[in-house]
């Protein structure tokens, strides 16, 4: 009886610390900042870009929707926006790939090692950098997705069959007009993230991906009860909150390595003595591999646009449908596991230097009891990533792999290859997101002497 009492005042309390939000002016101010910013997204994510033909564009939704697209992922990360051909339809895709080809350039580019050690100038630098590579990046997207649109749509949505001409005025001009007008929107999405993060509440581009990942459940909702029933829904429902729980479980844990920093006089006050920890997620990597797996994935499947329609081109393109792009089938499931896995190990290797860590240690004085600094310190944080990296791996494959395959089999659900917006890989970028969020809520909150709502 007592802990039923005591929790009821508990989630009251925490609601009236959540309505803290709205008391503080210049808190209110940011949150609806943040939320005009993203119905503006949402808005461009249904408006056509010029040129393009409506009936076509429609058909397309359609196919997509009826048959898997081998575009679900960037059709993820746009909130449906590229089956449209909005003017977002590339979405924030070219500048999470340019920031992930900046931290791996990183490492072999000495100049841009130097950069990221050079505090707020460097980073200033670098995401200036981010910006360029971003408009290059979507300049030969949305390049290519106008004359693969125009050649062939039906293809795009593993319809070979279905030959759609989203262009039909296809000339030097019309093209250069659409690819400038998408651009534009890359940009324009790119510059609203910008301003999120500066007046607004979070990461503006984590919030643009957050808006563009919730935005499909309800029509795969939608379409999981047509196939299913409301049986299947509300399984997919439970496993739904199955996964949110699992993830944020996984997500906040880390592994805590005691430091201890030695005592040291300077003038007659003494400094250091104090001890601390490093902290080391379990999932340090975050979403990033399969982000990258399913690019690699993508990558032959686009490339079949390019082969011969007869023949020898005719049998490379049935094989890479029938293993790349069907979300079930074994080969499939096995090249994306191992890439996700390896693509954790490459990227957390990239993220944290041990032996960087160690020279750091060192330099301020600090330990870890037991071990010696220097290289005995460097193998001893290796030794720890390398073991924590193998469960956080295994865990974001399985999280990626297994749902499609629990609603395909189990539940007998035919999703027809799309990207599952209530699978692990959408829930693992929204939790993120979110919970990053309310952590910089919170901090806020605390910073004007509210009490804050995380606990």
């Amino acid at each position: 009886m007592a802990t039923g009492a005591s929790s009821s005042p508990s989630n009251l309390h925490r609601l009236a610390s959540m309505a803290n939000m709205f008391r503080v002016p210049e808190m209110r101010t940011k949150l609806l900042f943040t939320l005009a910013i993203v119905l503006l997204y949402r808005f461009g994510s249904f408006v056509p870009a010029p040129g393009i033909d409506l009936n076509a564009v429609e058909q397309l939704k359609n196919s997509a929707e009826e048959g898997g697209s081998i575009l679900s992922l960037l059709q993820l990360f746009s909130g449906g926006a590229l089956t449209r051909f909005a003017i977002f339809a590339l979405g924030i895709m070219p500048y999470i790939t340019s920031s992930i080809m900046l931290q791996i350039l990183a490492v072999v580019i000495p100049k841009l090692e130097q950069l990221q050690k050079q505090g707020a100038v460097g980073q200033r630098k670098i995401n200036q950098y981010t910006r360029y590579l971003t408009v290059a990046i979507a300049v030969l997207q949305s390049t290519g997705l106008v004359f693969l649109f125009h050649n062939g749509g039906g293809s795009l949505v593993g319809d070979s069959g279905n030959s759609l001409d989203l262009v039909p005025i296809f000339t030097p001009w019309r093209v250069m007009l659409i690819v400038l007008t998408v651009t534009a929107g890359t940009a324009l999405i790119m510059w609203m993230g910008e301003l999120v993060t500066q007046k607004g509440i979070g990461n503006g581009m984590s919030i643009i991906v957050f808006t563009s990942v919730v935005s499909g459940l309800p029509s795969q909702g939608a379409l999981i009860q047509a196939a299913g029933g409301t049986v299947a829904l509300t399984i997919v429902l439970l496993m739904f909150v199955a996964l949110l729980v699992a993830i944020i479980f996984i997500e906040q844990g880390q592994r805590r390595i005691p430091v201890q920093f030695a005592k040291r006089v300077v003038g007659r006050r003494m400094y250091g003595g104090q001890s601390t920890y490093i902290p080391l997620k379990v999932n340090q990597s975050g979403v990033i591999p399969v982000i990258f797996a399913s690019s690699v994935l993508y990558l032959p499947v686009l490339m079949t646009n390019l082969v011969p329609a007869t023949g020898w081109g005719d049998t490379v393109r049935r094989f890479v449908q029938d293993n790349l792009v069907t979300h079930t089938s074994v080969i499939y499931l096995v090249f994306y596991g191992l890439l996700i896995v390896g693509f954790a190990y490459f990227y957390t290797a990239i993220s944290f230097d041990p032996v960087q860590r160690a020279d750091d240690l060192r330099k301020q004085g600090g330990f870890i009891p037991g071990i010696r600094p220097g290289p005995q310190t460097e193998r001893h944080l290796q030794k720890i990533v390398s073991r924590i990296t193998l469960p956080g791996a295994l865990f974001i494959a399985s999280i990626a792999l297994l749902p499609p395959l629990f609603i395909t089999f189990v539940l007998r659900v035919d999703l027809n290859g799309q990207q599952l917006a209530f699978g692990g890989t959408s829930i693992l970028i929204a939790v993120g997101v979110a919970l990053e969020t309310m952590k910089q809520i919170d901090s806020q909150l605390m910073m004007r002497n509210y009490e804050g709502f995380l606990k």
